[in-house]
């Protein structure tokens, strides 16, 4: 069924009783064309486009708990595009633009909301940092400008631009087409478009095993519910990439750390966009629910836990006290942590491997959501063609080898 006014208007009619299930929940196959593991974002773009964009049907897409439940359902939700270098830029651009019409494109909404995204600066290289990335993303025909604080404030008028605070804000970088999203809503949206071409999302299977062929190649996966006959896996499985590699004897250079976030009691609207921080490891936006949402940077640690350090979340909440000083004495509803994977420089790894018919999308770090169809659209090319997307092409697992990294640190340096 199409979302339209009319279905709305008709199932309203009728007490909402008789709307279908979104998707389907189906017994695995005992053999698909190919195979992606993990249901998240990333994952269902990855199915959703290998469907629309490149004809196979015959896909599997399998996840170990539920559909949407790692960090696509933890994340901050922020969108934007101005990374520092032109092949992060173009990748991450690229998500950008399919972000403005994607609600249209699946029939979904996924209430991506171009508030404009703000980059306080709060000291001397914070400026020449921040007005570095400026000029490189205008070069790159991607939208970026710098703010005087007094802009910073008529932009965010609840700011705090004082001079005497312990890190005052000297400008700001925005990008107006940047925002946030509904990050249910986008898993939602790609399962729904994805099983209506086809594709197989079954939940609660946890793959165990990668089995490959006397050539070396993939041959199935073992999972919690059977054996899966496939000759391409694609492995989007975000912190526990290196797991299910090591299944198939990839080692990969990534570490995994917890990340964590807060939401408070909802509130009237008083924050009109995002503004973010990396000096002080914390930014803020406000949901449609009202609730303020609240970002930290990672543990200093690597681990698996998903409570992570109260030390964290209590600097973050120290340094937004100080920068939006009209929320100190909001209560704070919940906290919780995500596991993030972190290559050397912060960028992606998207392409094949050394195993033939094996393919990895991971490495995203801290800000993996805001280029979920971009990485969809472009990984769904590398496993169906065997080739690497143009966009994609410079995050190979290869540069890690050659040394020709793309360095984001700068810009990726806090969950955002």
């Amino acid at each position: 069924m199409r979302f339209s006014f009319l279905s709305l208007a008709r199932n309203a009619l009728t007490g909402n009783r008789n709307w279908p299930a979104q998707w389907r929940s189906p017994e695995p196959k005992s053999a698909y064309d190919a195979v992606i593991i993990g249901a998240g974002g990333h994952g269902l773009a990855t199915a959703y486009y290998m469907a629309s964009v490149h004809g196979m049907r015959n896909i599997a897409v399998l996840e170990k708990g539920w559909l949407g439940g790692g960090n696509t359902g933890r994340n901050t939700t922020i969108i934007r595009s101005n990374y520092l270098w032109e092949e992060s830029g173009k990748l991450y651009d690229h998500a950008l633009k399919l972000w403005q019409d994607l609600s249209q494109v699946l029939n979904y909404n996924v209430m991506y909301s171009p508030r404009g995204v703000m980059m306080l600066a709060h000291n001397v290289h914070d400026v020449q940092v921040t007005r570095r990335h400026v000029h490189a993303n205008r070069l790159a025909g991607i939208d970026n400008e710098w703010l005087t604080p007094e802009q910073a404030k008529e932009f965010c008028p609840i700011l705090n631009i004082s001079k005497d605070i312990r890190y005052p804000i000297m400008g700001a970088a925005l990008q107006r087409r940047g925002g946030v999203a509904r990050h249910d809503a986008v898993a939602w949206g790609y399962a729904r478009a994805a099983d209506a071409l086809g594709v197989d999302i079954i939940q609660n299977c946890e793959v165990t095993g990668i089995t490959r062929d006397a050539s070396g190649a993939v041959a199935a996966v073992e999972t919690s519910r059977g054996s899966i006959a496939t000759r391409k896996v694609g492995v989007v499985a975000a912190g526990h990439t290196s797991v299910v590699m090591a299944m198939a004897g990839v080692r990969m250079p990534l570490e995994s750390y917890p990340l964590q976030a807060l939401v408070s009691e909802p509130l009237k609207p008083i924050m009109p966009c995002v503004v973010m921080s990396n000096t002080i490891h914390a930014y803020m936006s406000q949901s449609d629910k009202g609730d303020l949402v609240i970002g930290a940077g990672t543990d200093q640690y690597v681990s698996y836990s998903q409570t992570g350090g109260l030390h964290i979340a209590q600097h973050t909440l120290d340094a937004i006290c100080e920068l939006f000083p009209v929320v100190r004495r909001v209560k704070m509803m919940r906290n919780w942590g995500g596991i993030v994977d972190t290559t050397a420089d912060r960028s992606p790894i998207i392409g094949t491997t050394p195993v033939p018919g094996l393919f990895v999308n991971c490495g995203w770090g801290t800000g993996g959501f805001k280029a979920t169809p971009g990485s969809g659209h472009v990984f769904a090319h590398t496993v169906a063609t065997g080739e690497p997307h143009p966009i994609a092409a410079p995050f190979t697992l290869d540069r890690f080898r050659t040394g020709r990294l793309i360095d984001e640190a700068a810009a990726a340096a806090v969950a955002h």
